[in-house]
């Protein structure tokens, strides 16, 4: 509050006390004028939407309402809401077969042989 006292006693200071209430009265319609652009985007966008605009729940479209760890938290926990057990090195490695290197990736071909080549794509 004493935000607000102190900006309006710079306004008194700068603007002056004759042009204060003119300069009030332009700020009193602006503000008027924002909230019925407010509310005629409210009635514009119920009457483009319809029926669905009271089914939908403006709330849970609130970014503030939006917490990542919450929503990781959610989908890590299984249907029957007990939290999925957590994967063990051991039972990973047991279920892949451990990745070949780069250079044992290439195909096997014997030493001292040409390297393939491919009259078409050159």
């Amino acid at each position: 509050m004493e935000k607000l006292f102190l900006i309006g006693l710079l306004a008194l200071f700068l603007i002056g006390p004759d042009r204060l209430p003119g300069y009030s009265a332009k700020l009193g319609r602006l503000i008027r004028r924002l909230r019925e652009m407010a509310s005629g985007a409210k009635v514009r966008l119920r009457d483009e939407l319809g029926p669905d605009y009271d089914d939908v729940d403006w709330k849970k479209l609130d970014p503030r309402q939006y917490d990542p760890r919450r929503i990781i938290r959610e989908a890590l926990v299984q249907s029957t809401g007990e939290p999925s057990p957590p994967a063990t090195l051991e039972s990973s490695m047991e279920a892949t077969p451990p990745a070949e290197p780069a250079s044992q990736q290439r195909s096997r071909r014997p030493l001292g042989s040409p390297a393939p080549f491919d009259h078409d794509v050159t």
